[in-house]
């Protein structure tokens, strides 16, 4: 059977990407990317248990990616990471961010950026299978099923 190519591999090629050092990229622009990829994989999830009216999956889908979730998620998976991913956890929760979510704490926002941050981190470092045992992990450790 032939292995298939990561979305990353695929993404690289057809856009001629250079490589870059992934420590070089800033805190923010590792959680823009590992906050759609999240996104995506709760959505994926989701769409895959059933088809619904788009309203509804939406609804679902939102009580997934809250800040608070994701806080709450990289909290109870605190002990499951590596050194490395603690610490591109913490460059993102300590980074200085000038907005926040409209119904989540400065506190808990800061927390889901780091959790985004690592998102970002593994899917650019083309760790999808790390990066969804950590959301598999995070999901199982706050009893939330999808």
């Amino acid at each position: 059977m032939e292995k298939s190519m990561s979305l990353l591999t695929i993404l690289k090629q057809e856009f001629d990407w250079q490589e870059v050092d992934i420590r070089t990229y800033s805190p923010l622009a590792l959680a823009y990317i590992g906050d759609g990829i999240y996104d995506m994989i709760i959505r994926t999830v989701i769409v895959e248990r059933g088809n619904r009216p788009v309203n509804s999956l939406h609804k679902i889908t939102t009580g997934f990616v809250r800040a608070d979730v994701q806080a709450a998620m990289i909290e109870s998976l605190l002990g499951e990471l590596t050194e490395e991913e603690l610490s591109v956890y913490k460059r993102g929760k300590n980074t200085r961010i000038h907005t926040k979510a409209k119904n989540a704490t400065l506190t808990d926002y800061r927390k889901a950026t780091g959790f985004e941050a690592l998102m970002g981190y593994l899917y650019l470092q083309d760790r999808m299978e790390r990066l969804l045992a950590l959301v598999k992990i995070g999901l199982h450790n706050l009893e939330m099923n999808l």
